[in-house]
C-alpha cells in the first residue's frame, strides 16, 4: 500500500552526505548565501576535497558545520539527520574501476550506506526530504541501441532518440558493481517514498562538470581532460573517442536540485534523468577540439580498450522533469567549458604552465 508523502516543515538546515565533493560545494555555496545553514557530513577519503571544505568554511563561517563521518556507520548518520529539514544523499563510492576491483566496499557504500541514511531519516518525527544522486549507468551499456558512426561521434540511428535522448521509460539493465550499487540503493529511495511515505526523490544524473571539481579517468573526465591539458599531460582515451554524454554544468543541476526539494510533494517517489540533454551533447574527441580551440595546444592522447559497460552513447531526456518543474539547462557546452577553464587557471588547482595559463588569460 502506497503511504501519503510526508513533506516536510522548514528548520532552515540542510544536510549534505559527501559534503565536501565537488556537486556538494557547489549545493552548499547556493544555500548559505541564500540564508540557510549547512552541515557537511563526510570521510574526507577523496583527493582534493579538503580545499573544498576549506573554501566553504572560510567562505562562510560558523554557518557551516562539519561533521566528519561515513555512510557505513550507523549512528552517524543518526546524528546526522537530526534538526534537518532536507537531505542531499551525495556520498558515494563514483567509480566503476573501483567498484569492478573492490564490490563489497561499492556495495557498502552506495547501497547499504544509503539504506542506513533512509532508516536514520525514517527514524526522525518528522522526516526531512531527500534527494539522492544516482547514475545513468542503471540502464546498462545500451547496446541494443543502434548507432551510426560519423566523424567525430556516434549518433542514434533512431531520430526520435537523437532528438529527444534516453527517458525514464527506459527499462532499467544494472551493468557493473558500480551500477548494481547504485540502481539498488535509488530503488530503496523510491521504494521507501511509497511503503514509508518519505518525501525522497532520486536524480539519475550524466555527465557533470564545473568549479571545485578535481576530475579523474575514473570519473569527473571534463574537468580531467582540462587539468591533464593544461598540465601536459597526455590523456588516455579508451575505446575510440567517438562515445558521446549530455554534459551539464553544475550551476544549472543545482538548480534542478532546489526545484526538486521545493516541490517535494510532487517529486517524491519519482526518477528524473538529469543532464545537459540533446542541446548539450559531445564526444570525448569534441572536447579535445574545443580544448585546442579555447587554449590554442591540442591535447596529446593515447588510446587503451574499451572498458566494461562503457556506453557509446548516453543522452538524458530531461522532459520528465521539465515539465513538472519548468527547469532547462541554460549555461552551453562551450561557455560551461571555459569557465570550468577559467576556474582551474585562476585557483591554481591544475597547476598550470605559464604558458597555458596565458592563453586562456587573454
Amino acid at each position: 500500500m502506497t503511504q501519503p508523502i510526508r513533506v516536510p516543515g522548514s528548520t532552515g538546515l540542510s544536510l549534505i552526505t559527501g559534503g565536501a565533493g565537488f556537486v556538494a560545494t557547489n549545493v552548499a555555496d547556493r544555500l548559505l548565501a541564500s540564508g540557510r545553514r549547512v552541515r557537511l557530513f563526510d570521510n574526507l577519503s577523496r583527493a582534493g576535497v579538503e580545499e573544498n571544505l576549506g573554501w566553504i568554511q572560510q567562505r562562510y563561517g560558523d554557518r557551516v558545520e562539519f561533521m566528519r563521518g561515513d555512510v557505513r556507520d550507523e549512528a552517524a548518520l543518526g546524528r546526522a539527520v537530526r534538526g534537518v529539514d532536507q537531505v542531499f544523499h551525495f556520498a558515494a563510492q563514483v567509480a566503476v574501476t573501483t567498484s569492478l576491483s573492490e564490490p563489497f566496499v561499492d556495495f557498502d557504500i552506495n547501497a547499504r550506506g544509503t539504506l542506513n541514511l533512509l532508516e536514520a531519516v525514517r527514524s526522525c518525527d518528522q522526516p526531512p526530504s531527500v534527494l539522492f544522486t544516482s547514475t545513468n549507468k542503471v540502464y546498462g551499456d545500451l547496446d541494443d541501441v543502434a548507432l551510426r558512426r560519423r566523424r567525430t561521434r556516434y549518433e542514434p540511428a533512431d531520430e526520435r532518440i537523437l532528438e529527444r535522448g534516453i527517458s525514464e521509460a527506459r527499462p532499467l539493465d544494472f551493468h557493473s558493481p558500480y551500477g548494481c550499487s547504485k540502481g539498488a540503493a535509488e530503488q530503496y529511495v523510491l521504494d521507501y517514498a511509497r511503503t514509508f511515505g518519505l518525501p525522497a526523490t532520486v536524480f539519475r544524473m550524466s555527465c557533470i562538470y564545473g568549479p571545485h571539481q578535481f576530475g579523474t579517468e575514473d570519473q569527473g573526465w571534463v574537468a580531467h581532460f582540462l587539468i591533464q591539458s593544461l598540465r601536459g599531460r597526455p590523456l588516455t582515451l579508451y575505446g575510440d573517442g567517438l562515445q558521446v554524454r549530455d554534459v551539464l554544468f553544475v550551476e544549472d543541476l543545482v538548480d534542478a536540485m532546489l526545484l526538486a526539494h521545493g516541490d517535494i510533494a510532487n517529486t517524491a517517489g519519482e526518477a528524473f534523468n538529469i543532464g545537459g540533454g540533446a542541446r548539450n551533447t559531445i564526444s570525448l574527441l569534441e572536447l579535445m577540439d574545443l580544448i585546442t580551440d579555447i587554449t590554442g595546444e591540442r591535447p596529446g592522447f593515447a588510446i587503451e580498450p574499451w572498458r566494461p559497460a562503457d556506453q557509446r552513447y548516453f543522452v538524458s531526456s530531461t522532459a520528465k522533469f521539465e515539465r513538472l518543474t519548468g527547469w532547462r539547462p541554460r549555461i552551453g557546452v562551450r561557455e560551461g567549458v571555459e569557465r570550468l577553464l577559467a576556474w582551474l587557471v585562476a585557483t591554481g588547482t591544475s597547476h598550470v604552465r605559464r604558458a597555458a595559463a596565458s592563453k586562456v588569460a587573454s
